[in-house]
């Protein structure tokens, strides 16, 4: 089911002369996690900030549940309940002094009655590792830490779709491994989560729907197996690198690989192994 929808969308920033979004449209579809690829300039935070409404795009129009969104204060707030965004630098969306203050601030603005703001709060600092930090000044945090300040601080206002911009920049790979795990248990909760990355590892092993920008423009929209399978033929995947388990896939002996699935963990890719090791000794004894 379509979920949010740009439909021939053009998008311009102030003093400038080339469109950063050109007659874009694109469906984002309620339940898959999905991962928007391009190359630095392509439109990914321009596309994002439009689907959260924080800019107004010169031509076309968006719509939520095949509703039009409406430029009014009521209507732009309600938007901006259901879509939540988490920037790609986290200090920019970090406003008050400690941990705490900062998750609660948006809680704030919601007026809720007191028991259920608290109640949001200490589950935002569970879900996110930060109890022991809740009392924390933010300026003395890491920037993967503040970046999980930000996700949580989102997710306290329970987002129908939760859009994150370059989530695993900063972070370690113990706070990644944290990150996919929080990834997984809000979309097994209900929550749509598209997420723009570089990170093609990443998004290999994470996503079902990939789309990839170019010019300003969807290039591509499609189920991300069926995008990993072509991605040595695909026009758009050449200048994006290539993910490194599919890479090691690709090595492997073309007519074994044709009768299997690509894996997409490591722990699958490990299983594979096993089979070929399986099939080249079964061969070499007979």
């Amino acid at each position: 089911m379509a979920l949010l929808e740009f439909r021939h969308v053009w998008f311009r920033y102030p003093n400038t002369l080339t469109p950063v979004l050109q007659d874009c449209s694109v469906t984002l579809d309620k339940g898959r996690k999905t991962v928007v690829l391009g190359l630095n300039g392509s439109g990914k935070s321009t596309l994002f900030y439009l689907a959260a409404a924080l800019y107004r795009c010169d031509r076309g129009e968006l719509y939520w549940q095949g509703q039009r969104l409406v430029h009014q204060p009521d209507a732009l707030r309600q938007w901006r309940q259901r879509v939540g965004l988490a920037f790609q630098d986290p200090e920019q969306q970090l406003v008050a002094a400690t941990v705490a203050e900062d998750i609660s601030y948006g809680l704030c603005n919601l007026e809720l009655p007191t028991p259920e703001l608290e109640s949001r709060l200490e589950q935002a600092l569970r879900d996110f590792d930060l109890l022991a930090l809740a009392e924390c000044p933010l300026h003395h945090l890491s920037l993967g830490q503040k970046r999980r300040v930000a996700l949580a601080g989102v997710m306290a206002l329970a987002p129908t779709l939760l859009l994150l911009d370059e989530p695993t920049t900063y972070l370690d790979h113990p706070q990644a491994e944290h990150l996919w795990a929080v990834l997984e248990r809000i979309h097994a909760a209900g929550t749509t989560i598209v997420i723009a990355t570089h990170d093609l590892d990443f998004a290999y092993r994470w996503a079902d729907w990939v789309i990839i920008l170019a010019n300003g423009q969807v290039v591509v929209s499609d189920r991300a197996d069926v995008i990993f399978s072509q991605w040595q033929t695909q026009a758009a995947c050449q200048s994006l690198g290539i993910p490194a388990l599919l890479k090691l896939w690709l090595s492997l002996p073309p007519a074994w690989r044709r009768q299997r699935l690509a894996p997409r963990t490591v722990e699958e890719f490990r299983q594979a192994l096993g089979e070929l090791f399986r099939d080249l000794l079964g061969h070499s004894s007979t």
